[in-house]
């Protein structure tokens, strides 16, 4: 099935792009030397209080970069909105889902290993390993904090900069 024909995966579907990529492709476009600062401003936008306290870094970083490094700038710019994303979720998520590196390195393990062993033999195989592969990984796996909003969010709350907000046309959720 492709994803965008998935009942759930549809056009209201919210898209969060890594941080961690998105701060090493703008340092990429830096000279080394002012790499440390630029990291800085990167690191202060990502852990903003808000969007809008995010977006004032951002505009810093363009006002100081643009100039000379309109392709850091630019790279920066280029899929804003959803790396800005997270604002939409509860605050206790931000940490788990800015970043693509806890999935990476799952996947990772699963490469390294497949590499190791010079394949699998088969297809079934290769599945069989993987499969056991993240299996394994989940043991170490945290726990998502804020979890429990998780039904919340599934029934259409409505969260600004972290903070549920006042919807009353949201569904009530029930324990039971």
């Amino acid at each position: 099935m492709i994803w965008s024909e998935c009942p759930k995966f549809s056009k209201e579907t919210k898209t969060q792009r890594c941080w961690v990529h998105k701060i090493a492709n703008v340092l990429d476009k830096l000279p080394k030397r002012l790499q440390p600062q630029a990291k800085k401003l990167l690191h202060d936008m990502m852990q903003a209080e808000s969007k809008a306290q995010a977006e004032a870094v951002r505009d810093e970083f363009t006002e100081h970069f643009d100039d000379k490094y309109p392709k850091a700038t630019t790279c920066l710019k280029k899929d804003w909105n959803d790396l800005v994303t997270f604002y939409a979720f509860p605050a206790r998520h931000w940490l788990h889902i800015r970043t693509t590196n806890p999935i990476e390195s799952t996947f990772a393990t699963v490469k390294q290993r497949t590499r190791a062993t010079k394949g699998a033999g088969s297809i079934e195989m290769a599945e069989t390993m993987a499969l056991k592969l993240i299996l394994e990984a989940q043991r170490r796996w945290h726990r998502l904090r804020g979890y429990e909003e998780i039904p919340a969010i599934l029934n259409g709350a409505l969260y600004i900069d972290g903070c549920l907000e006042d919807n009353p046309h949201q569904e009530m959720v029930v324990n039971g």
